[in-house]
Formats: C-alpha cells, structure tokens, sequence
C-alpha cells in the first residue's frame, strides 16, 4: 500500500495553485475541470514520486467548519519537509510568507508554521541531524 493523492482543503483554487507553484516552488500536475470546481494537483520537485496534493475545494459546509476549527486552534492541516530551516523560511519570508510559529527545535525536528493564505497552516520539519 502507498500514498498516491492526499489533499488539502482551499478556499480559492486559483489563489491556491498560485500560491503552492510559485510561492512553494510546487509543480502543477493534474488540472481537470470537475463541474464547478476542478481536479488540482501539484507535486513537489524533491518528493517522492508518484505522491500527489490535491487542492481540494471547501464545497461542504463541515469541511468550512473543520478548516476554520484548526486554523482557530492554530493546528496545521499538513505538514512539509525540508533539509534546510534557516534557507526555506528565509526564503518563504522573502516571499511575504507568514508564519506563526518561527523555527524551534521540537524533539528530534526543527519546525516552523506558515499560513498558506488559502485557510490553512502548514508545519514545515527539517529532522535533526
């Protein structure tokens, strides 16, 4: 069994795929009109390959609910990885990132938090060397 496609709840598909490509550095994989909305993905350059985000439209009323609660409790929706903290947040900042928590060492990780400015945070992790 693998992951293939896991997703992300958005506000705005299109504030989202810009955000995710050129913000993240993400590339855009699949994008299918799917009635209103559509089928959106993007793949990370340095991921696993085969491992899809879907960005996936807020279309029923308890997914609104769920983001707005975990955004409001300030727990993020997924989490990142990179091998460089100090470069990747630098650089997020440089793009006029937001982030909520600033890197700390947490155990055996760095992480930091980030608002993707589509409703969601995000924990980016770097292992400990």
């Amino acid at each position: 069994m693998k992951i293939t496609i896991t997703s992300i709840p958005v506000q705005d598909q299109a504030q989202a795929l810009e955000f995710y490509t050129r913000t993240l550095g993400f590339v855009k994989k699949e994008d299918a009109p799917l009635g209103e909305h559509r089928w959106l993905t993007v793949v990370s350059p340095e991921g696993a390959e085969g491992v899809e985000l879907l960005l996936e439209p807020l279309a029923f009323a308890p997914a609104r609910d769920y983001q707005q609660a975990l955004y409001d409790a300030g727990i993020p929706a997924t989490a990142f990885e990179t091998d460089d903290m100090e470069a990747e947040v630098k650089r997020l900042k440089a793009c006029n990132v937001s982030f909520t928590t600033d890197p700390q060492a947490m155990g055996e990780v760095k992480m930091a938090v980030f608002d993707d400015t589509c409703g969601n945070l995000i924990c980016l992790t770097q292992k400990r060397a």
